[in-house]
């Protein structure tokens, strides 16, 4: 049998050319009759379609992923991966790469490809952390989403609910939800 493998770090993920689109039609270009597919991070191993498809999996199948990070982002995960699959007696087809073996040419390729993967992963963690310093330092900096409604709105909102409308009937004129307005009336509740 032969199994293909394909991932997208998020579900926007679309036109980049990892689509799952692209690799599942990829994947069935080159022989794979059941595809597995999500939208979950390579930075962990353990991601639910993966591991169905790990316990699926028996020695004479193959496996196939169209590039090497859609399988792991981590050296020593992606490598242990492979290897583990490879002794189990399935053949590992990266389609930008060959067939993985355990031949000494192959480990080293394995090694320095995620390796490669690793050292982009870092470096995108890297630009986002510099990225957040900078923008920490401007003034008006606030962490987290910028407020959705403003203060005369709650205001409005809460003067309605103490004249005796209920939640329900204010987030319909509002359209604040009612989970907004009880946390800002318990917030307002703990200021006093």
């Amino acid at each position: 049998m032969i199994y293909g493998y394909c991932r997208v770090s998020t579900k926007s993920q679309k036109n980049d050319g990892n689509s799952l689109e692209v690799q599942e039609k990829t994947l069935r270009e080159h022989g794979a009759s059941k595809i597995y597919k999500e939208a979950y991070t390579g930075a962990v191993i353990a991601r639910p379609e993966l591991d169905i498809l790990l316990n699926e999996i028996t020695e004479g199948d193959t496996l196939i992923v169209t590039k090497i990070d859609r399988i792991a982002r981590s050296l020593s995960q992606g490598s242990e991966l492979i290897t583990e699959l490879i002794d189990r007696g399935i053949k590992v087809n990266i389609l930008n790469l060959g067939i993985m073996d355990n031949t000494p040419s192959s480990k080293l390729a394995r090694h320095m490809l995620f390796a490669f993967a690793e050292f982009e992963k870092d470096m995108i963690r890297e630009r986002t952390q510099e990225g957040k310093a900078m923008a920490k330092s401007k003034p008006g900096f606030r962490e987290g989403r910028s407020k959705k409604f403003t203060k005369e709105q709650l205001n409005h909102a809460l003067g309605l609910l103490e004249r005796g409308s209920s939640y329900k009937q204010v987030a319909d004129m509002t359209r604040i939800s009612k989970s907004t307005l009880y946390r800002e009336t318990l917030s307002r509740k703990n200021e006093v």
